[in-house]
């Protein structure tokens, strides 16, 4: 017999964190240690309203100005909710991101560590900040390369932005846990506590393998409309 898709948003929230709780017990890890971040890129604020309610606190989006559309009003009204930016950050955006969000998972290139340190001294507001590692190589892909990784991070470090681990997108289609084993191997020899890795169709895959934060869009929201 087939088992039931949860139907709400309240009901999937649930039964991720019951798969995030088992994939956390397997690895011996403790399961407060791995954060969920909710992807609501596209999602309106009557998708968004349920899930806070039904207690989930961390949320991602893609965009700085979509999120400054929805966002400020939805932390006013909801004390303790998180923001996190997890898409591409262009340059001229740094103080406006740094503003709005509580942490920023997209660093991958020394124009953006300038703008971002300069924001944040601006702003006094020093916003925790992952390296993205473009891990698989690929053109399409934001991220440095694992060869300018530690360039970059001592620009971050120089330029006041406190690091708090890496990111990374493995590639589609392949198995994930190579990446997110590099991912996690480079975490350790640069001393950093954080990874950011696994979305909605490996986030177990990344628990195993030393995820701190994943980021689940569909599997919580449901499949977006498409488009005609």
């Amino acid at each position: 017999m087939q088992e039931a898709t949860p139907e709400t948003s309240a009901d999937r929230l649930t039964a991720i964190r019951t798969r995030m709780d088992a994939a956390a017990k397997l690895a011996r890890r403790p399961g407060e240690d791995i954060h969920l971040i909710a992807v609501s890129k596209t999602r309106s604020v009557e998708d968004i309203a349920p899930i806070i309610l039904a207690g989930q606190r961390l949320f991602g989006e893609n965009r700085v100005q979509e999120a400054a559309s929805k966002w400020p009003a939805l932390k006013e009204r909801h004390p303790g909710v998180e923001l996190h930016l997890i898409g591409q950050l262009q340059s001229n955006k740094a103080e406006e991101a740094v503003a709005l969000f509580d942490m920023i998972h997209s660093v991958d290139r020394l124009s953006l560590v300038t703008a971002l340190g300069k924001a944040m001294q601006r702003l006094g507001r020093a916003v925790p900040c992952f390296i993205q590692v473009n891990i698989g190589a690929e053109a399409q892909k934001g991220g440095c390369s694992v060869m300018d990784l530690p360039d970059l991070l001592k620009a971050a470090q120089d330029a006041g932005i406190p690091v708090a681990g890496l990111m990374c997108i493995p590639p589609a289609d392949v198995e994930a846990a190579p990446f997110f084993a590099l991912l996690a191997e480079l975490s350790a020899r640069h001393g950093l506590p954080q990874l950011s890795m696994g979305m909605s169709d490996d986030f177990e895959t990344a628990i195993m393998l030393g995820a701190t934060y994943i980021r689940v869009g569909t599997a919580l929201f449901g499949e977006r409309p498409r488009i005609v």
